[in-house]
């Protein structure tokens, strides 16, 4: 179960006990990291880096700070002329498509890390939709059906099972769509700047729905071989994902990093072992570098309707952004 609805004592273990240090080789693969110029992603590409990966593309919305990101990781690991650095804003849909374009033309690919995602308490809309369901929802799974025939390519050439990880958030359990699910339609209830203050935790809930419902569809899909679809809570770290929130849920979150945080090197730990992790993953929700069980919510007959009904909107909300996206499934 997430870890928000264990005892406390037992999640403070798990979130300051150490986690395994990466040591899988990657010689040969193409990786793809969104989000990766600071923080968790910046690590797990430097990891990536490491681990002898031929290609490591760090996906990042400011080019600058991304080639500051790949000097950076080639000073760390003494290795150059493998990680490049591509423009990806997800608050724009046509970079994401523009993004996927490019990655079509790559010879391989062999894992995707979506870790690219924002949370703030500001109402600012994006592409007709506020930004944190903008970016964190649609486009994110927008990159994941446009990218998903350039995976299956790569396992077919090279008979391999390739990776495509969602990194979420254990905020999912705090939510349960009361106000969305009650409405008509819960991605038009989410619209506006009405309950700002659970959007984050409406848009990470949301991310664990529609992996769940589309790993099931990927499973019945007679386009093989396979890709492992899962999803990744890295723990609360010492990352930028929060310098948008302001006072004085700032303060709150302040204390939290300063008792319990994870360094953003440890955190993204999480992120190379579930993309690492393999083909039993296919679905599934990890932390800790292990499989975990999602929230109650997640796994209840309710959620399981809302699951089915998100996955719809979302994908006539796709299909409406790039005709004939579904057929990618």
């Amino acid at each position: 179960m997430s870890w928000l609805e264990r005892s406390p004592i037992q999640g403070i273990i798990n979130q300051l006990k150490p986690l395994p240090y990466p040591e899988t080789d990657c010689s040969g693969k193409t990786i793809i990291v969104t989000g990766a110029n600071v923080g968790l992603g910046l690590e797990a590409a430097r990891h990536f880096v490491r681990l002898n990966a031929a290609k490591v593309i760090l996906g990042c919305r400011n080019v600058e700070k991304g080639s500051q990101a790949k000097t950076d990781i080639e000073t760390s690991t003494n290795r150059t002329g493998v990680a490049e650095v591509w423009q990806l804003d997800l608050t724009s849909f046509d970079s994401v498509k523009e993004f996927c374009q490019r990655a079509e033309k790559l010879h391989r690919l062999d894992v995707v890390v979506e870790n690219a995602g924002v949370a703030t308490g500001d109402f600012v809309q994006y592409e007709g939709y506020e930004q944190q369901i903008t970016v964190n929802v649609i486009s994110t799974f927008l990159m994941a059906l446009l990218i998903l025939p350039s995976l299956r390519r790569t396992a077919t050439r090279f008979n391999v099972v390739p990776s495509l990880v969602i990194v979420t958030s254990d905020a999912h359990a705090y939510t349960s769509l009361t106000r969305a699910r009650n409405a008509p339609s819960i991605f038009e209830a989410l619209r506006g700047s009405a309950g700002m203050s659970g959007r984050y935790s409406n848009s990470k809930l949301l991310e664990v729905l529609v992996v769940r419902e589309l790993a099931t569809e990927m499973e019945s899909s007679p386009k093989k071989p396979r890709v492992a679809l899962n999803l990744v809570h890295p723990g609360l770290c010492k990352s930028k994902l929060f310098r948008h929130i302001t006072w004085p849920i700032s303060w709150i979150i302040a204390i939290g990093f300063l008792l319990l945080a994870r360094t953003s090197e440890m955190g993204s730990r999480t992120l190379v072992s579930a993309a690492l992790a393999g083909e039993e993953t296919h679905g599934k929700y990890l932390g800790d570098c292990r499989m975990m069980e999602p929230s109650r919510f997640v796994r209840s007959e309710e959620g399981k309707r809302v699951q089915k009904r998100a996955y719809d909107e979302l994908l006539g909300i796709l299909e409406g952004v790039e005709p004939g996206i579904t057929k990618n499934i």
